[in-house]
């Protein structure tokens, strides 16, 4: 039976990514290397992963939906029950992400996604941690007003806090604003990943028929006006994530970086070009299958390599670079801010001076 790492005992081991099938049957199993899992309504599907080299022969269209719509009481489930951590050791000896993953959420907020989705031009997903309500209320005081358009929702996702007093602030805070999206992880820099297959199963769950996803971070600035013109020209572009490209970038192999990467984890020399994780833009249609296949993916934290680069790439999802995803700190002049979708390493207070600028209407930009 599965437990989260957190709860295993010394002796117990989690299968590393191996060979896996995947095989129609009306149970749900948990995938294992080297064995059979069950997955409901799918039909039979063989996976080849062959760790550490993170190589993954799919079949896309023929995956299936790992979880659809969980139980109220599932969702509801509290996170002092339900918490996956990770840890470095455990996952730089390459473990397929299905092991460290718990699907559902403590906060749902399905009803940010009215009709699942198919009258929104763009959810804006806010990764966010539990300590950064400032963020999160600067976020709604100036560049978070387009939310309240008809077509457009933002929401703030977070992991679990170990913290009490914390976990009732965001509690109170979800109640007053209702815009919180937690799943079944402790937040943290190495559940980073998990973060993001959170915001994949939900959108998977509750809002797969929205058009783009903007995938950003609750210390940016976004340009809404610039990001809607953008997604206005490209509103016929399917299976594309759209952002700051980079490419032939290698591992790092220092195991005291934050960044390492073991062999384990990913065996080449070089990367797979990804969008960078400040921000980037998902059409909707790539989720489903960014969902299922990372979940049968060699876990690592960097989610931006993961998710835009690893996985994207075994579904042969098309990476696109767009220069007006800044995904650095850049002066902030009224030009920059105007011409930019996205700008990073802005502080909380920062927010209220770069909304201003992008209101100005007196300043002329080349």
């Amino acid at each position: 039976m599965f437990r989260p790492l957190h709860l295993m005992k010394q002796s117990e081991s989690v299968p590393a990514a191996g060979n896996v099938t995947v095989s129609a049957s009306p149970t749900q199993g948990v995938l294992s290397a080297n064995t059979t899992a069950h997955v409901p309504g799918a039909a039979a599907v063989s996976v080849a992963s062959e760790a550490p080299s993170n190589n993954i022969t799919t079949h896309h269209l023929a995956l299936p939906v790992i979880q659809k719509i969980a139980p109220k009481e599932q969702v509801a489930s509290s996170a002092a029950s339900n918490i996956t951590s990770t840890t470095s050791d455990f996952t730089e000896q390459g473990i397929l992400t299905r092991y460290i993953y718990e699907s559902g959420f403590d906060i749902a907020n399905v009803e940010l996604c009215p009709d699942l989705g198919r009258n929104l031009k763009v959810l804006v997903a806010i990764t966010s941690a539990p300590s950064h309500k400032d963020a999160r209320m600067a976020i709604r005081q100036t560049w978070g007003h387009y939310g309240q358009r008809s077509d457009i929702k933002i929401a703030f996702l977070l992991g679990s806090t170990n913290d009490p007093q914390l976990a009732k602030d965001m509690t109170n805070e979800n109640k007053l604003y209702g815009d919180l999206i937690s799943g079944h992880f402790l937040d943290s820099y190495d559940n980073l990943t998990l973060k993001t297959v959170s915001l994949l199963e939900w959108v998977d769950n509750y809002c797969n028929n929205v058009k783009f996803i903007l995938k950003t971070d609750d210390d940016m600035f976004i340009n809404i006006p610039k990001l809607l013109s953008f997604i206005q020209k490209h509103a016929k572009d399917k299976w594309t994530i759209f952002g700051r490209l980079a490419k032939k970038w290698k591992p790092i192999r220092n195991k005291n970086s934050k960044y390492y990467v073991s062999p384990s984890q990913y065996q080449p020399a070089i990367l797979p070009d990804f969008t960078t994780g400040p921000a980037y833009l998902m059409t909707g249609d790539v989720v489903h299958d960014l969902y299922s296949v990372a979940l049968i993916t060699t876990y690592l934290k960097l989610e931006d390599v993961f998710t835009t680069g690893i996985v994207a790439q075994d579904i042969k999802v098309k990476r696109t670079h767009v220069t007006e995803f800044y995904n650095r700190r850049v002066t902030m002049n009224a030009c920059n801010v105007q011409k930019g979708i996205s700008v990073h390493m802005v502080k909380f207070d920062e927010q209220f001076d770069l909304w201003k600028k992008l209101l100005d209407g007196k300043t002329t930009c080349k």
